[in-house]
C-alpha cells in the first residue's frame, strides 16, 4: 500500500508560532508558585533571552525573504509576510502576559522577600543622593553622549545594548531643532558596569537599575539642555551569518571577517521602556527603519537577565532551589580504568542525574594512557575553560594522533569555537572543520587502543555537546561502547569527514544527510506494516523539535493504519495531534522544567522487546539534510530497558510540569488523576538512592510506560522548574 499523501496546509502547525507556544511554556514556569523566588525570576530571564535569539534568527531570515521577494509558503500555507503578521501578534501578547505576572507576582514577591526594584520617579530623597553620587563617581567618565542630527548621524548600537534615548530642549533662544523643538540624543548603559546599583533603604535590600540611574542624571552630560524626557529602549539585529562556503579558500579566516561584521545587521526590534513618549518612539522606529509591528513596550526592566544578580548578592536558601549533585554510577565508582570497564560491557549515563565526568575522565585518561594510539573527535559547542579541549591538548603531547572536528559555524557559538580552535592547532591538534555546505552536529568520540596483539576501539556516542557546564543544566544521554560494527561506523565516519572517503554501507547507525531520513521513515512505515497487519505497533519518540513534514506525514500514515503513537516534543512541534481520521491515535507532550529537555531516544515496537536509539538530531529538515547527525542503536538489553522504564517512561506519567499538545495548536496540563508525578523529580530521587549503598540501580524502575504502572514514591520537594 503506498503512503498516503497529507498535502492540506491545515494539517501543520506553523514552525515560528509553535516556537512562541513554546517559550510560553517556559513563561508558564515563571507563574509557577510552588518555585522559590529566584527560581521563578530564572524562568522570567530565559523567557526573554530566548526571544532575542528568536528575533535575531528567525524573525530576521523572514524578514530578509520577505525583502528578497520569496514568496514561498511554509508548510502550514502562511507566506513571510503573514508569519510576520502572526508572530508580532502573538510576541505583542506575550509581552503584555509577562508585563501582568511582573506587575502582578514577580515583583510583588520581590517586595515581600525585602528586596526592592526601585524606579527613578519613586526615589527618596536619600536615594536620589545616593544615585548621583554613584553616577558622578563610577558612571559619569565611562559614558559617551551621542547627539542625533544631520551632523551626527543616528548611533550603529550594538546587538542586545542597553541604551537611554534621551530628548532635549536647548536652554535660551538659540535650539538645535529637529522636530516639535526637542533634539534626541542616545547614551549607551555600559554592560561593564553592574546593572543593579545598591540604594539605601529603610530595611532588605534596595536597588536601581544602572539604565535608571543614567537615565536621572542625564542632565549632567548635556549642559546648557533641558531634559524634557529620557526612557530605555534596547535594540535586536540580524545576528546570522552570510558565509559562502564554496567560495572561500580559508572558512576560519572568512567566518572571523563575517564575524566582525555581524554588529552592522539590520535593526529586526526595539525594545521600548512603556514609559516612552510616543514622540520618543516616532523618532527610533524611523532611525532604526522599524515599523509599529515591531516595537514593545515592556513594564518590567528590558534586561531581565540582570536581576539574575541578585541569585549572588542573596544567598537566602527559601528563595532558591535545591542543590542537587549529579551522581557517579556504581559501576564507574572508584575504578581505576574507565577504559577496561567500557571493555567488558556498555554503559548509560544519563546526565545532569548523573555526572558528566566520566566523559571527561574517558578523554583524559586516553590522553595519558601509554596504549592509546589515537584519538578522534567533534566538537560542536564546548564551555568557555573546557576540560576535554585541554585534555586533547594533553595527549598531542604524550605523543598521540588526535583529530578534531571544530563546528566553527555553530551558531551563536563561532567565536568560542574559533578560539578552541586556534589553541588546539598551537599545541599540535589536528584541527578540521568539517564538509562544505554541512554542520557536524553529531557528537561522537573515538579512542583508538593497543591491546595484546591488536587494536581496540572505544566509543562515545551522545545526545548532547561536550560541554561540562550545559551537562548540569540539560538532561542527555551517553553511550559508552567498544562493539566491533559501531566502532567500525564511527571509525569511517571520521575519515569522511577528515579525508576524502565516500560514505560506506553503514554496518549500525544512521547518519545524516547519508540515509538518516530513509531510516526514520523505515521504521515507522514498519510499524505502519505491523498495524495494517493488525498485529500491535506502537511509536515513543523524545527530541526537541518535530518539524520535518516528510517524517509528519509518515507518521499521521502511521496512525492512520492504527498504531499508537506518543511523541515527548519539548519545543517546536509542527504535527497536529487529534484531527479525525488522520491524527487521533498521535498525542504530543512537553515537559518544561528545571533542567531542559534536550535527549533524543526513539522506540519502535510494542511489547516487550521494541527496537531503541539514540541519536544527536531531532527530526527537522536541517537535520536530516544539512548536518552530519549519528543516530546509533542500543543493543544492550538492560540499558534499553532502561532507556523505556526511566528516560520515556517517567516522562511520560508527568502530570506535574507536563502539557498535551491539543488540535488546536494549543498547550494544556496534562492534568493530575491520583499520585502526583513530577518526572525530573522522579529521576533526581532515583539518583540519589542509586549514590547509596545497597539500594537499587536506576534502571530497576520497570514498566513504567504502563498506565497503572508504580512510580517511586515523590520525595523531592517542588523547588525546581
Amino acid at each position: 500500500m503506498s503512503p498516503v499523501e497529507f498535502n492540506d496546509p491545515q494539517l501543520f502547525i506553523n514552525r515560528e508560532l509553535s516556537w512562541l507556544a513554546f517559550n510560553e511554556r517556559v513563561l508558564d514556569d515563571a507563574r509557577f508558585r510552588e518555585l522559590p523566588l529566584y527560581e521563578r525570576l530564572k524562568f522570567f530571564s530565559i523567557a526573554s533571552s530566548n526571544l532575542d535569539e528568536f528575533f535575531m534568527v528567525r524573525v530576521a531570515g523572514l524578514k530578509q525573504q520577505l525583502a528578497s521577494g520569496v514568496a514561498e509558503p511554509a508548510a502550514d500555507g502562511l507566506l513571510p509576510a503573514e508569519q510576520l503578521s502572526a508572530i508580532s501578534e502573538r510576541v505583542h501578547a506575550l509581552v503584555d502576559s509577562a508585563s501582568r505576572l511582573w506587575a502582578e507576582e514577580l515583583h510583588p514577591g520581590l517586595l515581600a522577600a525585602g528586596v526592592s526594584l526601585v524606579t527613578r520617579d519613586k526615589l527618596t530623597a536619600e536615594q536620589k543622593v545616593a544615585a548621583r553620587t554613584y553616577f558622578a563617581t563610577s558612571v559619569f567618565q565611562t559614558l559617551t553622549p551621542l547627539a542625533v542630527d544631520p551632523g551626527h548621524p543616528f548611533p550603529h548600537l550594538r546587538n542586545k545594548s542597553l541604551n537611554v534615548a534621551v530628548l532635549l530642549r536647548r536652554e535660551g533662544p538659540k535650539r538645535r531643532r529637529n522636530m516639535q523643538g526637542t533634539s534626541l540624543a542616545v547614551v549607551q548603559v555600559p554592560s561593564v558596569l553592574r546593572q543593579l546599583v545598591p540604594m539605601p533603604g529603610e530595611k532588605g535590600l534596595a536597588f536601581l537599575l544602572l539604565g535608571e540611574v543614567i537615565a536621572l542624571c542625564a542632565a549632567e552630560l548635556f549642559p546648557g539642555y533641558v531634559v524634557e524626557h529620557a526612557a530605555a529602549f534596547r535594540v535586536t539585529r540580524n545576528w546570522d551569518l552570510n558565509v559562502d562556503e564554496e567560495e572561500s579558500e580559508d572558512l576560519l579566516s572568512t567566518l572571523q571577517e563575517e564575524l566582525r561584521r555581524r554588529d552592522r545587521g539590520a535593526a529586526v526590534r526595539l525594545e521600548l521602556d512603556a514609559s516612552a513618549s510616543p514622540q520618543m518612539e516616532s523618532l527610533l522606529t524611523a532611525a532604526l527603519k522599524l515599523g509599529p509591528m515591531d516595537v514593545y513596550r515592556q513594564q518590567f526592566p528590558l534586561q531581565p537577565s540582570d536581576l539574575m544578580a541578585l541569585t549572588e548578592l542573596d544567598a537566602r536558601p527559601e528563595l532558591r532551589v535545591e542543590s542537587f549533585t549529579p551522581t557517579v554510577p556504581p559501576v564507574l565508582r572508584d575504578v581505576e580504568s574507565i577504559l577496561d570497564v567500557i571493555a567488558g560491557r556498555d554503559i548509560l549515563l544519563h546526565h545532569p542525574y548523573e555526572s558528566f565526568d566520566p566523559v571527561v575522565r574517558f578523554l583524559e585518561e586516553a590522553a595519558e594512557d601509554p596504549d592509546v594510539l589515537a584519538i578522534k573527535q567533534t566538537l560542536y559547542r564546548t564551555s568557555g575553560d573546557s576540560p576535554i579541549a585541554r585534555a586533547l591538548s594533553r595527549a598531542v603531547e604524550n605523543g598521540k594522533q588526535v583529530a578534531v572536528l571544530v563546528e566553527i559555524k555553530a551558531r551563536l557559538d563561532e567565536a568560542n569555537n574559533i578560539a578552541w580552535a586556534r589553541k588546539m592547532e598551537e599545541s599540535g591538534v589536528h584541527v578540521v572543520y568539517g564538509l562544505i555546505g554541512l554542520k557536524t552536529h553529531a557528537k561522537v568520540a573515538l579512542v583508538v587502543r593497543r591491546e595484546g596483539n591488536g587494536i581496540r576501539r572505544y566509543v562515545h556516542l551522545g545526545t548532547g555537546n561536550y560541554n561540562p557546564h550545559t551537562a548540569r543544566l540539560y538532561t542527555d544521554l551517553s553511550l559508552f561502547t567498544s562493539r566491533e560494527e559501531i566502532a567500525d561506523d564511527v571509525s569511517a565516519l571520521f575519515n569522511m569527514l577528515t579525508g576524502y572517503a565516500v560514505a560506506p554501507q553503514w554496518k549500525r547507525l544512521a547518519v545524516a544527510p547519508m540515509g538518516l531520513q530513509e531510516k526514520v521513515l523505515a521504521l515507522i512505515q514498519r510499524e505502519a506494516e505491523k498495524a495494517r497487519r493488525g498485529e500491535p505497533a506502537r511509536i515513543v519518540a523524545k527530541m526537541n523539535s518535530l518539524v520535518d513534514s516528510t517524517v509528519i506525514r509518515a507518521l499521521y500514515a502511521a496512525s492512520q493504519a492504527g498504531v499508537e503513537i506518543e511523541l515527548l516534543v519539548r519545543g517546536i512541534c509542527c504535527l497536529r495531534p487529534g484531527v479525525p481520521g488522520v491524527s487521533e491515535r498521535i498525542r504530543v507532550t512537553s515537559v518544561v522544567d528545571r533542567f531542559l529537555e534536550h535527549s533524543r531516544v526513539f522506540a519502535f515496537g510494542a511489547g516487550s522487546n521494541p527496537e531503541v536509539w539514540m541519536s544527536s538530531a531531532d527530526w527537522m529538515p536541517r537535520n536530516f539534510l544539512r548536518r552530519i547527525e549519528a543516530m546509533f542503536p542500543v543493543e544492550d538489553p538492560v540499558i534499553r530497558q532502561r532507556l523505556l522504564d526511566e528516560v520515556l517512561g517517567v516522562a511520560l506519567r508527568d502530570n506535574v510540569k507536563a502539557r498535551r499538545l491539543q488540535v488546536d495548536g494549543t498547550y494544556v496540563p496534562v492534568g493530575r488523576d491520583g499520585t502526583a508525578v513530577r518526572s525530573q523529580g522522579v529521576l533526581m530521587e532515583l539518583a540519589r538512592r542509586n549514590n547509596q549503598p545497597d539500594t537499587k540501580p536506576l534502571h530497576a524502575l520497570r514498566h513504567a510506560t504502563a498506565p497503572d504502572a508504580p512510580v517511586p514514591p515523590r520525595q523531592v520537594p517542588q523547588t525546581g522548574s
